[in-house]
């Protein structure tokens, strides 16, 4: 299931990153930047809960086991398997707990900035003006909700467009180097992006994981 939410990701950046053709979004490109950086933070946490899952499944545990438990002794004329390890139900429920918190993450950027409004909507039957409105409004929630829950700092403190120095030994997911590279670091450029790092994730708590949270409740007005 991890792995249709991050295609389902994938397709939403990618909508994103198609507001940027469009004039009048332009001028509304921090909210773009800022709903980009939330799926961006969000795919991360898909890709790591899935690592965590599928390294904890009862198939990887098995394979783990010593040689000496699996191997038939010299005596018995029968061979009998290895018995599952009594971790792998906590290993599936903590996956599923993992990506109900998730789920319910984008049920804040819902309820805080209409995210999920926004990306699912046919933008194309709206003028620019009113794309523009919108997208302002899903930053100012979706910043807000971004802000409570990690820690966000930039990379580099230097100013984007002025000289900076990459220091040997630097993290590789921290820089990402452009242009003609030779030699070993230290390297000596201009900064295009300062990056963004969190120094702390606190996603929302759940205790049932029998299934899924809703992402927002359908809305239903009495007569």
């Amino acid at each position: 299931m991890t792995k249709i939410y991050l295609r389902i990701i994938a397709l939403l950046l990618a909508a994103l990153n198609g507001l940027i053709l469009i004039p009048a979004a332009r001028e509304n490109m921090d909210a773009i930047a800022g709903a980009s950086l939330v799926l961006a933070l969000v795919l991360f946490l898909l890709s790591f809960v899935r690592s965590l899952t599928e390294r904890d499944t009862p198939v990887a545990a098995a394979s783990s086991a010593p040689a000496a438990s699996s191997a038939p002794a010299a005596s018995s004329p029968t061979w009998e398997p290895a018995p599952i390890p009594s971790s792998a139900p906590a290993a599936a429920q903590t996956g599923n707990q993992a990506d109900a918190e998730i789920v319910a993450f984008f049920a804040l950027l819902q309820e805080k900035g209409r995210l999920v409004d926004f990306l699912m909507e046919d933008l194309t039957a709206y003028d620019d003006a009113r794309v523009g409105a919108a997208a302002r409004v899903v930053h100012q929630g979706c910043s807000d909700v971004l802000r409570e829950h990690f820690k966000i700092n930039a990379v580099s403190a230097a100013e984007e467009g002025s000289p900076i120095t990459v220091p040997s030994g630097y993290a590789p997911d921290e820089y990402r180097i452009i242009g003609k590279l030779s030699g070993a670091p230290p390297f000596t450029g201009k900064l295009i992006h300062r990056g963004w790092k969190t120094e702390y994730v606190k996603l929302p708590r759940l205790t049932r994981t029998d299934r899924l949270p809703t992402i927002a409740p359908a809305e239903v007005e009495l007569e």
